[in-house]
């Protein structure tokens, strides 16, 4: 085991990630689809998530995501799934009230085209572009993050076949730091501004 999570391979984990996370416009299906094939999507693509039918209708009902067409036995369209592929990155990090308000920042009224500032196409290929920036960033970062862990460790009087698992829960930590932070923050910004 000793060795296995060093920088190169959490660089790995954190690319092969990106990629089982981030979906291209051009692959979401352009093909209006039955509700169950909408679940069936989003549980392929984000493997971590549990997609129901009672969740995907109460983001409709609660008007976090658009309403499907009404009348058509295939009511969701390309549209909807990338409300839906938006809202699963949202989901660990918001509330629905705050992924509510976050659509509203750009979408005012969720059923309502008419009154949107940004298409969802242009939302859609922003935040993708924006996620592979942000991975290229941290990988950049994590080195010296990586070397800031071992100088921690070494102030500790650690056998040596511990080292390795006492740099990985630093890491866990400092993970789960930025994670926090980064919530806490979006959360704040959101309010703000809806009390402005």
């Amino acid at each position: 085991m000793a060795g296995k999570f060093d920088s190169d391979y959490i660089k790995e984990l954190a690319k092969e990630m990106s990629k089982s996370t981030s979906v291209s416009y051009e692959d979401i299906p352009k093909y209006d689809l039955f509700l169950s094939q909408v679940i069936d999507y989003l549980n392929d693509k984000f493997v971590d998530e549990k997609f129901t039918n009672n969740i995907v209708q109460n983001y409709t009902k609660s008007e976090v995501i658009t309403k499907p067409e009404d009348g058509k036995k295939r009511g969701y369209t390309k549209m909807h799934l990338v409300q839906l592929v938006l809202l699963s990155h949202m989901r660990p990090l918001l509330t629905t009230e705050e992924i509510k308000k976050v659509f509203r920042l750009a979408f005012n009224e969720i059923n309502d085209r008419s009154d949107d500032i940004l298409s969802w196409e242009e939302t859609y290929k922003t935040f993708t572009q924006i996620q592979k920036e942000s991975l290229d960033n941290y990988l950049d970062t994590f080195i010296s993050n990586d070397d800031k862990l071992e100088e921690i460790i070494k102030n500790f009087e650690l056998k040596d076949n511990d080292k390795e698992r006492i740099k990985i829960f630093l890491l866990v930590l400092s993970l789960i730091a930025e994670a926090s932070v980064i919530k806490k923050l979006v959360q704040k910004i959101v309010k703000e501004y809806e009390e402005e």
